[in-house]
């Protein structure tokens, strides 16, 4: 991790030049007692210019339209809503921080894959990509902020993906939630299951959710007909304000995610998704830790899989929302950290198949105070006691700021 240096002046635009007291004269000087290489002048009153710099800032303003890098040790600034369009890839580098400008509205920031077009963000255990607002003061290098609380959200808008996937809903093709109708390049949906977005993996993407109108804010992640060609894993979702993950539609798979301190539900599906989710952590839902709806229309094909999750509920108020429809494979999920009120409130009328799920019950209470639905098979697919199924937290260690903070430690 590189050392912060706070500057005392920057210039305006590209490189940013860190100034550092220097007591004696000569510090550029090869002779000089006090002679520092990095040093390349000085300044009038004796203070040495470091132009060599711990952080390189880009501006977006335009929509990427041709295969762009945007490349490691660099901090990239989007000032209004940023679509990468007509098949173009754009290309994240690891250790690159993106930070979104404040905005509300039709002005609300947000990077958006269009359909056609991918991403290609592929960070690493040791350089992950970040994504977060400009009002935090994290350079390249560093993974916890300096200055922002892990519960501040709403700063900026989100990072939405795109696809030629199916959905269920009034038409092949619709717009997404959080992007202005008006914006062609918030349609989703198709008949392309296998299409491919990308790779998404080793991301990070904090205090997001910029409302653009009344109940319609833009998720942490939002995947809109993303198909089973896009590779995404080990992403971390913190303080954003409203969902953490949402899918609509498609068949995209997702591996080794954390949301912590979202808002809204923690993880939310709609319009016949038919992918799997695996290995994931939920610390703090704000309503829901899954809000897991069933298929607005027709349905377009099998169910859809959560398994192998670790849920915290220290706040929240229920556990897993269904719909009469929800069409949703469930097993291996350790729920612990319950109270009163919270409940995983119906079984679906439709196929399911809900196995192996363990629960920490606070003392006095029983299983069915919390897991409800009127029907024995849901009390007796949950175990109270000691936990034996769950995530594997260890895919979020070196890398992730909740495993950084310690938030991990009772997982």
């Amino acid at each position: 991790m590189k050392k912060r240096l706070f500057p005392t002046a920057v210039v305006a635009l590209g490189a940013l030049a860190v100034m550092a007291s220097c007591k004696k004269e000569g510090c550029s000087d090869p002779a000089a007692t006090n002679y520092d290489e990095k040093v390349k002048e000085k300044n009038d009153d004796g203070s040495c210019v470091y132009p060599s710099v711990l952080v390189d800032t880009v501006y977006v303003s335009e929509n990427v339209t041709a295969n762009t890098t945007w490349e490691s040790g660099k901090t990239y600034i989007l000032t209004s809503r940023i679509a990468v369009t007509g098949g173009a890839t754009l290309t994240i580098e690891p250790g690159t921080v993106v930070k979104g400008e404040a905005g509300s509205g039709a002005n609300a920031t947000a990077l958006i894959i269009a359909r056609g077009s991918k991403i290609m963000a592929e960070g690493t255990a040791s350089e992950p990509i970040i994504f977060t607002s400009t009002a935090d003061h994290l350079v390249p290098g560093e993974i916890q902020s300096p200055n922002l609380s892990s519960d501040l959200d709403g700063l900026w808008g989100g990072l939405i993906v795109l696809g030629h996937a199916q959905i269920s809903a009034d038409a092949e093709s619709v717009q997404i939630e959080g992007i202005p109708v008006s914006d062609p390049n918030g349609l989703y949906g198709g008949t392309d299951n296998a299409d491919n977005s990308g790779v998404i993996s080793y991301i990070s993407i904090r205090h997001g959710g910029a409302n653009i109108g009344e109940g319609n804010e833009i998720n942490g992640l939002t995947l809109g007909g993303v198909g089973s060609g896009t590779q995404i894993d080990h992403v971390e979702i913190v303080a954003n304000q409203d969902d953490g993950v949402e899918f609509f539609g498609g068949s995209v798979s997702v591996s080794d995610l954390i949301v912590f301190n979202n808002g809204d539900d923690a993880i939310d599906t709609d319009q016949n998704w038919i992918g799997t989710l695996s290995n994931f952590i939920v610390i703090n839902p704000g309503d829901e830790a899954m809000e897991l709806d069933g298929p607005e229309g027709a349905v377009l094909g099998g169910n859809f899989t959560i398994t192998n999750g670790s849920v915290y509920m220290d706040g929240g108020d229920g556990i897993v929302d269904n719909d009469d429809n929800t069409n949703v494979d469930m097993s291996n999920v350790y729920f612990f950290g319950l109270s009163s009120g919270q409940d995983f409130d119906q079984l679906p009328t439709v196929a399911y198949n809900i196995t192996n799920l363990e629960a920490v019950i606070p003392d006095g209470d029983a299983v069915a105070d919390y897991f409800k639905g009127g029907s024995d098979a849901m009390t007796t697919s949950v175990t109270a006691g000691a936990q034996t199924v769950g995530a594997n937290k260890a895919e979020f260690d070196t890398w992730s700021w909740a495993a950084l903070a310690g938030m991990l430690s009772d997982f």
